[in-house]
């Protein structure tokens, strides 16, 4: 049998649910999820099998623009991934109006073949999920294919997954059947630490915080990690440490329990809060925690 193998990027606003989208389709979490917006900062890839074919998704931030240089990498890291890859899936939650994917078109500048995708369907009628559709019909001669899908009702899967195959070149596999990613695990803890200060802490200051793995010692029942969250300013490190510790201790125990759930194992967490002032404006900062221009 012929096999199909290439790379396909995930693009939309911030929070049009992409990480949620990856993580649907690996059936493993390992893209960081969060409800607020711009929380993927580079580009993660995920390979899903599927029959013939070997999908490797790449998981983007989303489409924004603001002045930060870290949001300048972001949107620099969403379009480096329309230019690369060999088909786009443009996620639009059904509730947007057209100006996001009116905006996307404009950036896909050598026209890569795309699916739009319509996310969070179960949180509208049918009627007005029609409306949607057919709202989409004027741009007909652009997309290659329109499905509509519910991550959290488990609907359109298939569907999605035969469309994106339908697509793919003709190709050997890039990498080994058997591997869910090309990332390696300390990236991988580093996000799902990165989901629980998230999770745990309010307004600016998750946008504001980064995260270095400094050690990790693997075993076979135990991987001993020891990490350092970034702040920006000396105030943010005692919001982030909280009241006798609490609010890191809170961080450790989400995070501990993320990083078991997906290696299987326990996990020992020591985390640090260092103040490096105005990394996300600073170049050298930024490029020495990964953020490659």
């Amino acid at each position: 049998m012929e096999t199909k193998s290439g790379f396909v990027a995930l693009i939309g606003r911030p929070n049009a649910g992409k990480s949620s989208l990856l993580n649907w389709l690996l059936g493993e979490k390992i893209a960081m999820v969060s409800h607020k917006a711009q929380a993927t900062r580079k580009r993660l890839n995920a390979i899903v099998m599927h029959k013939n074919a070997q999908i490797i998704f790449i998981d983007t931030p989303g489409i924004h623009e603001k002045e930060r240089l870290l949001n300048k990498f972001m949107l620099e890291e969403a379009l480096k991934a329309i230019g690369d890859c060999d088909l786009i899936l443009f996620l639009s939650p059904v509730t947007d109006s057209l100006e996001h994917y009116e905006k996307f078109l404009s950036l896909n500048k050598k026209n890569r073949p795309h699916i739009v995708v319509l996310t969070k369907i179960d949180q509208v009628d049918n009627a007005t999920l029609l409306k949607k559709i057919a709202q989409f019909q004027k741009y007909q001669d652009r997309f290659l294919e329109l499905v509509p899908i519910s991550v959290t009702k488990n609907i359109g899967k298939e569907e999605l997954l035969e469309n994106i195959v339908k697509f793919l070149p003709e190709h050997p596999y890039f990498y080994d059947p058997e591997l869910l990613t090309t990332e390696n695990i300390r990236d991988i803890y580093k996000e799902l630490l990165r989901e629980a200060i998230f999770e745990n802490l309010s307004d600016e200051i998750p946008y504001e915080t980064d995260v270095i793995i400094e050690k990790i010692e693997e075993s076979e029942k135990l991987d001993k990690i020891y990490a350092m969250i970034i702040v920006e300013k000396p105030s943010q490190k005692g919001i982030v440490i909280g009241k006798k510790g609490s609010t890191l201790k809170r961080i450790g125990k989400d995070a501990r329990v993320k990083m078991e759930e997906f290696s299987g194992k326990k996990i020992y967490l020591e985390l640090f809060v260092v103040v490096k002032k105005g990394w996300t404006k600073n170049r050298k900062s930024l490029e020495e925690l990964g953020y490659i221009f």
